[in-house]
């Protein structure tokens, strides 16, 4: 092999996609929220700030103002905690399983969902001589994570389950605040200010991304906004008021010609009706494109729709770009965009954003700006 062959082979191919993710349109999303909440605003950045990675998002939250950050898990924690070494980062899934000396040397808040989990964090802080904080979760309609009703009463009569614990805020989690009009909200609204008039006072944290645009009757001392901040509209059904934050681009490998009748993918479950132009771009499900965007969804080139044919799958995906004389193979196909949305995405494939974001796999190059 010869010194130039031998480069090629030791040199990376080229990735089947480009995931662009635009921080200042993330931190611009955060203001936004910012300037509509009469409280404070904290960011969501569990699941590796949404599939698009805390270790950049975090740092441009920081850098427009967010104090405050939320993940669900210990490890997730632990990993941005040297990003924001000031900040309050709360833990979600509160103290199950994980080391509770961890949560206080590093200054971790966990959200309490339990009496149990109270007591340990109480112990905690009696054993240390110190008032350790805490959020305290109050279950009003989820039926997750979150004090249920047994529990609640069980504190509003013991207050002193509580020694050991400062309590920084007192929280709930809406049910369907992306539902206008959804009667749930004023029955979840009326639950959370029964729970919190049996307990000591504290700050109140209620509204998540779609709780904001609720009005003030859902306003509180800090709401915790995710999808918004990562561009998933937070009012279905109107214009999305958030920046658009990720774009993806997928690579055409190869441009072939069928005959009408020909069939496309596994199962031959689409046969062209006329001769065809079909593009294979190297992104699939191993990529976190569904594999129920098979025959319903759309990629877009020059703004104009390219529908997708055939099944996805693991590595590939192919298009009918019969329509498309400037398609062939090293274009790029935009997959997620300003005309493929995020929302558009989703709804073909019968799921939300936050499902697509969070599936993207790590084989795209990442471009962050």
């Amino acid at each position: 092999m010869s010194a130039s062959e031998a480069d090629r082979a030791a040199t990376p191919s080229e990735p089947g996609g480009f995931l662009d993710i635009d921080l200042g349109a993330i931190a611009g999303n955060w203001r936004r929220l910012r300037q509509l909440h009469r409280g404070a605003v904290g960011g969501v950045v569990k699941a590796d700030a949404y599939g698009l990675g805390a270790a950049r998002v975090v740092p441009a939250l920081a850098a427009a103002g967010c104090r405050h950050f939320f993940v669900a898990q210990l490890d997730e924690a632990l990993a941005i905690r040297p990003l924001v070494p000031k900040a309050a980062i709360a833990v979600f899934n509160g103290l199950h399983g994980a080391d509770i000396e961890l949560f206080v040397r590093h200054g971790l808040l966990p959200v309490l969902n339990t009496l149990g989990e109270m007591a340990a964090w109480s112990a905690a802080g009696r054993w240390a001589e110190l008032r350790l904080p805490a959020l305290l979760h109050v279950d009003s309609g989820m039926a997750r994570l979150g004090l249920d009703r047994r529990e609640l009463a069980t504190l509003a009569d013991d207050h002193s389950l509580l020694d050991g614990i400062e309590l920084r805020y007192v929280m709930t989690h809406l049910v369907s605040a992306e539902v206008a009009g959804d009667p749930t909200h004023r029955e979840q609204a009326a639950r959370f200010a029964a729970a919190r008039a049996v307990l000591p006072p504290a700050p109140a944290s209620f509204a998540n991304s779609s709780g904001i645009f609720l009005g003030d009757g859902f306003a509180s001392d800090l709401a915790r906004p995710g999808a918004a901040l990562y561009g998933i509209n937070p009012t279905p059904g109107l214009d999305n008021p958030m920046l658009h934050v990720a774009a993806l681009r997928g690579r055409v490998l190869q441009v072939r010609d069928i005959a009408a009748g020909e069939a496309v993918g596994y199962n031959a479950t689409w046969r062209a009706t006329r001769p065809s132009r079909i593009a294979t771009v190297g992104v699939g499900y191993a990529d976190g494109w569904p594999r129920a965007l098979s025959n319903r969804g759309c990629a877009f080139f020059d703004a104009a729709p390219v529908p997708l044919v055939g099944r996805v799958s693991m590595d590939l995906s192919t298009y009918d770009v019969t329509d498309h004389a400037g398609i062939d193979a090293g274009a790029w196909l935009e997959l997620i965009g300003p005309n493929a949305t995020l929302d558009r995405v989703a709804e073909a494939a019968g799921t939300n954003g936050y499902e697509i974001l969070t599936s993207l796999g790590t084989r795209y190059e990442r471009v962050y700006r």
